[in-house]
């Protein structure tokens, strides 16, 4: 005993087991009987010897007769872990260990498993006095607990190591083990530490799992964050990517599922939102909050296998989480600090979980994020802004991670209008996120950090300006007398902000940038800005500081459209005014502190105005067809029914007022011009691009014409072309025979006999059997 296991006797051994196999199982026995007998009499020496000599006969022999061998093997280590001393229990793992690493020739139908996973289990938790000999039997029963895995896992025919009275007690052994190393910071990291063996127990695991078995898995996990209350520590989040980074990436969604499955139940809330009826109290603050920021940080390793319905999924239920939030706010305010920060935690998982979306999942939330938006109205509750504020917020952090590429596929009809409604909602801090959302959008060229720092003092960041595409131009084209309509009325809102006119003249200048080398849609802008600068005097109801602020706009936005065109003349003249206002009017210029102590606005006078016939001459200068700058900026009401039609797409219609004229041998389609041989050689040897110019002048002339004359003056020529050609009709049939004459339609349905006698002298009855018609009708 002294000297251990006798080589030259071991080798014997061996050499009868692999020369009569089956006499291993009675070998077995005898072993298994002799240390269950030295167990007890406390002879740990010759314990010892016998499971070295079981441990080389086990890796010797691969008889199909091992299995009855292994039963008194597997008798023996139990044994060995009932006992109360650490070097036995030592023993019995490492000799299990090694046999779990044996690969079986024939499968096993009998042998269970589950004391070894509870005993196992237990040592992970051990609580020894001595902290070296706490952490060999930790890393014993890890050891021990990845040695079933391997042994069952991959053999149908074991005991079912998935099953959840297995996982309940696999999973917190391995997540009380990780804990330990978040707990102590100073902790190393040896890979024979037990934190750091853990956590290569549960990668191992994790990446065994199938998709019928995440459930199993997670389950525990989330029960034992509950227990130890680590939602809200570091060690939830590190354990969760281990779980994401570890399982096969097909699955990693449904661990998404399961984590906000688990939300639900600790928010009481079901997946309309409601609080349900029979549900455990309400989960603090913290722990949601906690959950959340999970969510947010292992959110995006599953992204990227999330498709289809899944996605509209995930954000209800977290859009559901925040309006049950805010509810929660308002009823518990104790509780106020708690709950912001867990809107904050949603917010944010809503902006990564977007970011690793592609383009059109990314506007396809924002707009389903934007149906969630309670209606603005006069009497919105405060539940209702608070609500448009966080949602609203919640998109903004999605367009951030959106690059946009044309304005149509940013914008769709379905989302700008009711982006475009709650841009006038009731509340200005919900109107001034809706002009960031707008920023964010419309900003492809990196100029919205520039355009925040702008001033009237001196040159402007440089900013990154493109050519307007032709998508872009049909986008404003469509959409861009509805969006400056709102432009319009928004400035007009008696509450609003420094913050507000800023963001407004933030976006006034994006537009300007991204879709201003659109001629059109420049002098549309133009036109824009000089209606808000005639609101002051038109507007009786606004403050003298409201004044101010609409004048900083208009200053503001003209200098910066200055810089764009660079046209001398028009930044001669912006520059001229902004210094007028300098010396004489400090409180028109942007952005000025002292607006909001403005009791009543001094006079306005003209020197301290933009002149927009000087800008008119400017912009003509350069090229620019001003004609529509000069026309009064008229929008229409809000109320009115809202028809999707530009005013510039009149240019778009070929507009004839004379249409009667295309009838043939009746007008000619301009009857001013005689068409005679020398015209039409003149008009051959005219350039192609002439006549093209002369007929474009021709087309501005019509559609200037129903631009700016009044619906009156257009009825009555109406009324006298249909006149002019009830005349020329008249004319025409008057110079027709009398014969024809009588052949017209006659007064009663029962003409007189004359009549007859006239047509059928006129016009003989052919006979019934060919069918032939008169050549003219006339009615």
């Amino acid at each position: 005993m002294q000297d251990g296991l006798v080589r030259n006797n071991m080798e014997k051994l061996t050499f009868y087991a692999l020369s009569s196999p089956e006499k291993l199982d009675r070998i077995g026995e005898y072993l298994a009987q002799r240390v269950a007998r030295d167990i007890s009499r406390h002879r740990n020496g010759y314990v010892v010897i016998a499971m070295e000599a079981m441990d080389q006969l086990l890796v010797a022999c691969h008889a199909q007769s091992l299995n009855l061998f292994v039963e008194s093997f597997l008798k023996m280590i139990h044994g060995l872990l009932e006992s109360h001393e650490p070097t036995m229990q030592l023993l019995a793992t490492s000799s299990f260990v090694k046999f779990a690493n044996i690969e079986e020739d024939t499968p096993s139908y009998h042998r269970r498993y589950d004391f070894f996973v509870s005993k196992f289990s237990s040592l992970c938790h051990n609580n020894h006095s001595d902290p070296e000999t706490r952490n060999k039997l930790r890393v014993a029963g890890l050891k021990g607990l990845q040695g079933v895995v391997r042994k069952t896992v991959s053999d149908d025919l074991q005991v079912n190591i998935w099953d959840e009275i297995h996982m309940e007690k696999i999973i917190p052994s391995l997540l009380f083990n990780m804990q330990e190393n978040y707990e102590t910071p100073d902790s190393p990291q040896d890979e024979t530490t037990p934190w750091t063996l853990a956590e290569n127990c549960l990668r191992e695991l994790m990446s065994r799992a199938t998709f019928g078995h995440i459930r199993s898995v997670i389950r525990p996990v989330l029960k034992h964050l509950d227990n130890h209350e680590l939602w809200v520590k570091e060690s939830a989040i590190h354990m969760f990517k281990v779980i994401m980074y570890s399982i096969q990436a097909q699955y990693s969604y449904a661990v998404i599922q399961l984590l906000m499955s688990h939300l639900d139940e600790k928010s009481r809330v079901d997946d309309s939102g409601q609080r349900k009826p029979s549900a455990r109290p309400r989960a603090d603050a913290k722990v949601r909050r906690g959950i959340v920021t999970v969510l947010s940080n292992i959110v995006a390793i599953a992204a990227g296998e999330s498709i289809g319905p899944s996605v509209l999924e995930i954000f209800n239920s977290l859009l559901n989480h925040l309006r049950n939030s805010i509810d929660v706010k308002n009823t518990t305010p104790a509780d106020h600090e708690n709950e912001t920060l867990l809107q904050e935690a949603v917010i944010n998982t809503l902006g990564v979980f977007a970011n690793n979306l592609p383009d059109y999942q990314k506007i396809e939330i924002m707009m389903f994020i934007m149906g969630k938006v309670p209606l603005s109205g006069e009497e919105s509750r405060n539940t209702d802004v608070l609500l448009q504020h966080i949602l609203l917020k919640s998109l903004l952090e999605v367009g951030t991670k959106y690059r946009t590429v044309q304005m149509a596929q940013a914008f769709p009809s379905a989302f700008l209008q009711p982006l475009l409604d709650m841009s006038l909602a009731t509340d200005p801090a919900v109107r001034l996120v809706v002009q960031q959302i707008f920023h964010t959008l419309l900003d492809r060229h990196e100029n919205l950090p520039k355009l925040q720092k702008t001033s009237v003092d001196g040159p402007l960041p440089q900013l990154t300006v493109d050519k307007c595409s032709r998508q872009d131009m049909m986008f404003i084209k469509k959409n861009g007398p509805e969006i400056m309509v709102h432009i319009y009325e928004n400035v007009q809102l008696t509450n609003n902000t420094k913050d507000n006119f800023e963001a407004l003249y933030v976006t006034l200048g994006l537009l300007c940038i991204e879709l201003g080398s659109d001629s059109e849609a420049l002098i549309e802008l133009m036109r824009l800005i000089f209606a808000i600068q005639d609101l002051p005097n038109t507007t009786s109801a606004m403050t003298a500081s409201h004044r101010a602020s609409v004048h900083a706009l208009v200053a503001s936005f003209l200098y910066v459209v200055g810089h764009l065109t660079a046209i001398p003349s028009f930044c001669t003249h912006i520059e001229q005014i902004i210094k007028n206002r300098r010396e004489r009017a400090r409180h028109l210029l942007p952005w000025e502190d002292n607006k909001q102590a403005l009791n009543s606005l001094p006079e306005v006078t003209d020197d301290l105005l933009f002149d927009k016939t000087v800008v008119a001459e400017a912009l003509q200068s350069s090229g620019h067809d001003t004609s529509r700058l000069l026309t009064p900026y008229m929008p229409r009401n809000l109320g009115e029914v809202n028809v999707n039609r530009s005013i510039s797409d009149l240019n778009s219609i070929n507009v004839e007022v004379d249409s009667i004229s295309s009838s043939p041998g009746l007008f000619r389609k301009h009857p001013q011009e005689e068409i005679t041989v020398a015209s039409l050689k003149k008009m051959m040897a005219e350039p192609l691009d002439v006549q093209q110019e002369e007929e474009k002048q021709r087309r501005l002339q019509v559609v200037e014409q129903f631009r700016t004359a009044a619906f009156e003056d257009l009825v009555a020529k109406t009324e006298q072309q249909t006149v002019d050609l009830q005349n020329k009709l008249n004319e025409i049939l008057g110079k027709l025979p009398p014969a024809i004459d009588l052949c017209s339609r006659p007064s009663s349905p029962h003409p007189s006999a004359h009549n007859d006698d006239c047509l059928r002298q006129i016009c003989p009855v052919p006979p019934p059997y060919p069918v032939q018609f008169p050549e003219l009708f006339v009615f």
